[in-house]
């Protein structure tokens, strides 16, 4: 039996909810509750296996109630069931203890999945949310460089060779004062102020080798 409890403040998603789960062969929904404090007490009270939490709940957040279930009653599994997928919202709820993030705009397709896949203690998220954290962390691991555009990456390439601005502006077929455009760009793009740094930058980020 997969017991579950709802945590929402708006009667009619709750109720949408138990009729929903509650026709769910072996799933019982064991408690709801209408703001954060009381979802943290049913949840000590009840034990369920998934606890599906509104983000926006009055008295205690999603983000309190989220780390409070998790650290007395480890088992249970989080499902943040809300409106709204801003990346610094997900990974504040993620880092809260959160295992699954749906929006309710997906419910139709993805409840019943996402509850039972937390029910056997694997993280669920939607294709959506998935994104939303994947943009983010790309945008974020992304070094400097990568905001160069191909053209000054190669010139950065040819400098770090050691190759004058006549000689870029040869090898790329370019004027030289283009050349000499997208070369400043460049160093300042990734904050090289002398010929040197352009070296570093090169080796460290593999546009030459040693």
């Amino acid at each position: 039996m997969t017991r579950i409890l709802i945590a929402d403040d708006h009667d009619v998603v709750r109720s949408g909810l138990q009729a929903i789960l509650g026709d769910q062969p072996g799933w019982e929904v064991v408690a709801e509750a209408e703001d954060g404090r009381q979802a943290v007490e049913l949840a000590a009270a009840t034990q369920p296996d998934v606890a599906i939490l509104d983000y926006q709940l009055p008295i205690m957040n999603g983000v309190e109630v989220t780390r409070q279930i998790r650290a007395f009653q480890p088992r249970t599994e989080v499902l943040i069931f809300t409106m709204h997928g801003s990346e610094p919202l997900i990974r504040e709820l993620l880092e809260a203890g959160a295992r699954g993030y749906l929006l309710k705009s997906d419910a139709r397709r993805f409840l019943l999945p996402a509850v039972e896949t937390l029910a056997r203690h694997q993280p669920f998220f939607t294709g959506r949310v998935s994104e939303a954290l994947l943009a983010a962390y790309l945008a974020k691991a992304a070094p400097p460089g990568d905001a160069l555009s191909p053209r000054e990456r190669s010139v950065l390439q040819l400098i770090a060779e050691g190759r004058t601005n006549k000689e870029v502006a040869q090898l790329l077929a370019i004027n030289l004062k283009t050349a000499e455009s997208h070369r400043a760009a460049a160093m300042r793009k990734v904050n090289a102020h002398c010929t040197a740094d352009v070296v570093r930058y090169a080796i460290r980020n593999k546009l030459v080798e040693l």
